[in-house]
């Protein structure tokens, strides 16, 4: 019985953790929506697009932790990353080269 509520308070700081960090790049932002991805026994990657088109990610070591982190933050969840929701990215510079240098071997 302890174990299983240590485990739960655990859980509950992560989520807390990542709810913290998602609602400081929301207000970094100006607002912020989102996306759940699992990313196998590595957990779920929550992939951040904010208002003014900058972006960045977290990951939840569980697809569970990671909606309960988003739900906590209170952001904008969308099922997939396509659409109106992917074209708010903007890239500059940096991410063209590294994908050109991806596509290029390098």
């Amino acid at each position: 019985m302890a174990d299983t509520q240590q485990v739960d308070a655990k859980a509950e700081r992560t989520v807390a953790r990542l709810a913290q960090r998602i609602s400081a790049f929301s207000k970094a932002h100006g607002g912020a929506e989102g996306q759940v991805a699992y990313i196998g026994e590595r957990g779920a990657r929550i992939v951040l697009v904010g208002e003014d088109g900058g972006w960045g990610d977290v990951v939840a070591p569980t697809y569970a932790i990671a909606e309960q982190a988003v739900a906590k933050a209170g952001i904008t969840v969308h099922e997939a990353f396509d659409g109106e929701f992917a074209a708010k990215v903007k890239t500059g510079p940096y991410e063209w080269k590294r994908m050109a240098g991806i596509q290029l071997g390098g």
